[in-house]
């Protein structure tokens, strides 16, 4: 008896098999998102399980973050980040960090929240989300009085220090001239260190930090330039966490409404909070 050949069958059956297979791989791949969603906590459900609110904040950066005498963190960020943590009902936990570091921490999930001098710009907005305003801080270019400069295109020839990652970094970068030389620094110390020993001639840093540094300056005390942009910090967080930001906003709004806010910012930087960012709720 011959052997009979279904090749009609043949191509069906593995067609069918073939059919299954992707089926079964769509399944598993749906499966495994559906199991990752429901696995990711929130990150206000995080903290509160936790008990504890992870806060980056500076520790080169006085009045904002400095380390004390007894290695303690203070200052206006230490300030604020106790009082939102204190308004959520948990502990504080502090995670010292520098300017280029502070929004990789938040990204690694070694912070909850950074409270860090934080400005908000397009570029940041990309990859984290903002708080309501919390204090006041301009950037300008500060440098010795013999030393004329009242915009960006006198910088032309001159050396620059900053702090990498800040945001006068990234608006010196793109305004200075092509012959000026922006040395950028690891931290604020660095950038104050050079400005001291004079291997820069100016410095692009926040109002407060110039005040600090004209305090070490005995023969080259800085003064201001011109102002690069009027400014404000900001709590960052990771983008898409709405029940974390809502609670970061309502301790920010509380506080600005009893006048804490106020009182922190009036202790540290020896001015008041703007009418505007105390209006400013959301």
């Amino acid at each position: 008896m011959k052997r009979r050949d279904y090749p009609s069958i043949n191509i069906f059956i593995q067609v069918n098999l073939m059919r299954l297979a992707k089926l079964l791989l769509l399944l598993s791949l749906n499966a495994f998102l559906v199991c990752a969603q429901s696995a990711r906590a929130d990150g206000l459900s995080d903290v509160q399980k936790r008990g504890i609110l992870r806060v980056a904040v500076p520790q080169d950066f006085a009045p904002f973050g400095s380390v004390t005498p007894g290695l303690k963190l203070q200052g206006l960020d230490i300030d604020v980040a106790a009082l939102i943590a204190k308004n959520m009902g948990v502990k504080l936990e502090l995670v010292p960090v520098s300017s280029a570091n502070r929004i990789a921490y938040l990204q690694t999930h070694k912070a909850d929240l950074v409270i860090s001098t934080l400005g908000k710009n397009a570029e940041r907005e990309k990859v984290i989300a903002f708080s309501q305003p919390y204090s006041p801080y301009n950037n300008s270019v500060f440098g010795p009085a013999g030393i004329k400069v009242s915009g960006p295109a006198d910088l032309a020839g001159k050396t620059i220090g900053v702090a990498r990652g800040t945001f006068q970094d990234s608006q010196l970068t793109d305004t200075a001239p092509a012959s000026a030389t922006i040395k950028r620094y690891e931290d604020n110390n660095g950038m104050i260190s050079a400005y001291l020993a004079g291997q820069v001639q100016l410095v692009g840093t926040g109002d407060f930090v110039a005040v600090a540094l004209a305090g070490k300056a005995a023969g080259n005390k800085p003064q201001m330039k011109y102002i690069i942009q009027e400014s404000a910090c900001y709590v960052g967080l990771l983008k898409e966490e709405p029940a974390l930001m809502a609670s970061v906003n309502a301790a920010l709004t509380q506080a600005k409404k009893d006048n804490a806010l106020n009182g922190i910012v009036q202790k540290w930087l020896n001015v008041p909070l703007p009418g505007k960012l105390a209006k400013q709720l959301e």
